[in-house]
């Protein structure tokens, strides 16, 4: 049988036929015909139609709903990313603010209005909303590349909260008394201490003291634990103090030595954790503090004890010190002291100082 050009069975075996053509602008067309033989007839109709001029009505697109190009995120990131589950919430939260909406209908002024008004309601830091400004960006990235869009209404066109990455907010000693007897006040909350002594003395990240965690990478004898993965694709090795070492027994007692260390009274793992924290820390009455902020404390004792800011780096992850400058003023009386050194010292007249001296100092 001869193939007929510009005319297919889209699905093979179905009796449907389909055309394909180019109109008179130059652009491609399919249309779905019904049998073969009608396929053949408006095949040759519209190639004389478009060697003729004749405009043809433009074909409608079918509209797609935001919803669609959010569920496309939430499947990329569920296989590309290492750590998704902050991301595929973020997602799915997003798809619910355009419920119902066509991704096209969506405008640069909704979304940036849509990040403010939540960022306020819930508090949230810029560094949360810039999280869900991208989220919404790989929505449309990914419609972009799979034809679903012609364009997107935030990349380049909303823009990002600044964000103040040299925040240090740590727990002082007060706070932290305050905070474990707020802890302690309640059973339901009292079991999870266990979990704010690992991070106040590992400073792990909340993804990977919860979830990257695992005692397959936890070696006792060594008291040392890895984290394989972190968010900056590096492994990190965490040496693990005495108090550590304590809050990994409870935890080991409570499950079978294998998969994921934190766990509750129960034995059941656990992701998150503002369902006590954040009720604990009113109760102390410490305001402007986040799980992260452990991690801060974490550094800041480390820097207050005289630890140098290489070894900090290397015990957060951090890449280098750009980021772990942050605490470098909080040793400043270990600075005081190097500084003091230099003032004991006899200084030197210039009138004392050789042909040979100065020189040297030139050169």
């Amino acid at each position: 049988m001869t193939k007929q050009r510009g005319i297919f069975e889209k699905i093979k075996g179905s009796n449907i036929w389909w055309i394909r053509y180019v109109d008179c602008d130059g652009g491609y067309r399919r249309e779905k015909i019904g049998s073969k033989s009608a396929a053949i007839k408006v095949y040759q109709k519209r190639k004389t139609e478009a060697m003729e001029g004749i405009k043809l009505p433009t074909l409608r697109r079918r509209k797609v709903s935001f919803g669609e190009l959010a569920d496309l995120a939430i499947a990329y990131i569920e296989a590309e990313y290492s750590r998704p589950i902050d991301d595929t919430t973020r997602a799915k939260a997003v798809k619910t603010w355009f419920e119902g909406r066509s991704a096209d209908s969506i405008t640069p002024d909704e979304i940036r209005e849509k990040l403010k008004a939540i960022s306020i309601a819930k508090k949230w830091s810029a560094s949360t909303a810039n999280h869900h400004h991208n989220i919404i960006s790989l929505c449309y990235r990914l419609g972009l590349e799979k034809g679903k869009v012609k364009d997107s209404p935030i990349h380049r066109k909303v823009r990002k909260q600044k964000e103040n990455n040299n925040r240090v907010r740590f727990l002082t000693r007060d706070e932290e008394t305050r905070l474990r007897a707020a802890i302690r006040s309640k059973p339901e909350w009292a079991e999870h201490e266990p979990e704010l002594d690992l991070a106040l003395h590992t400073g792990l990240r909340r993804s990977s003291m919860y979830l990257d965690l695992v005692w397959e990478n936890v070696d006792l004898n060594a008291r040392i634990a890895i984290i394989p993965e972190t968010k900056n694709d590096d492994q990190v090795v965490v040496p693990l103090n005495d108090v550590a070492m304590k809050a990994l027994a409870i935890f080991q007692a409570r499950g079978n030595g294998r998969g994921r260390v934190v766990r509750n009274a129960a034995g059941r793992t656990l992701t998150v954790n503002p369902h006590w924290f954040l009720p604990a820390l009113r109760q102390a009455g410490i305001t402007n503090f986040r799980w992260h902020d452990c991690r801060h404390t974490y550094a800041s004792r480390l820097r207050q004890t005289g630890t140098p800011l290489g070894n900090i780096a290397e015990l957060l992850g951090h890449r280098g010190l750009a980021m772990t400058k942050r605490y470098a003023h909080l040793s400043i009386s270990n600075l005081h002291e190097a500084v003091s050194r230099i003032s004991n010292s006899t200084p030197i007249a210039p009138e004392q100082i050789s042909d040979a001296q100065a020189n040297s100092y030139v050169n």
